[in-house]
């Protein structure tokens, strides 16, 4: 079993329903060990669009990283997700933040995610799953890493 951590958002609909619902549709082929608080965060990227929820998850898996992309590409599918513009607004978002202490990149999949260092809203909540875990390109901690980012607009919701 691998330990892997993923990042999940949404901004349309029940948004809140829609993290239940991903998380919930993982098993059994990836296991959550522990979740994050559930944090409200403004739009990134694209700004003309309505507020995400995020969260962090801690899990194990016996899928390899493109095969485990695969499963939650399928799981946004199956949620309703429809393709949009980069940095878009969308029903769910799954993404692998870090896969264990692998570097791995194809044209589909970068691990660790590429951006996870620059984004509080991942560094947030990731910080409740796995503060110590160390970023295995830059050499620093997810804590290290949240206090290089402005996280002045994120806020935990009662989830």
């Amino acid at each position: 079993m691998s330990i892997v951590y993923l990042g999940l958002g949404s901004n349309l609909g029940d948004r809140l329903a829609n993290l239940r619902a991903a998380v919930d549709a993982l098993g059994p082929e990836v296991r959550v060990l522990a979740e994050s608080g559930i944090y409200e965060t403004p739009p990134w990227g694209y700004t003309e669009q309505p507020a995400f929820l995020n969260m962090a998850l801690k899990a194990e898996t016996n899928l390899e990283p493109r095969a485990l992309l695969k499963h939650l590409k399928n799981i946004e599918a199956g949620l309703g997700r429809e393709k949009s513009f980069r940095y878009g607004p969308r029903k769910i978002d799954m993404d692998i933040l870090l896969y264990e202490d692998r570097i791995f990149s194809n044209e589909m999949l970068v691990i660790p995610h590429p951006r996870l260092h620059e984004r509080a809203f991942v560094l947030v909540p990731l910080a409740d799953v796995g503060a110590e875990v160390k970023h295995p390109v830059l050499h620093k901690t997810v804590t290290e890493m949240l206090v290089e980012v402005d996280a002045g607009a994120i806020h935990k919701i009662d989830g």
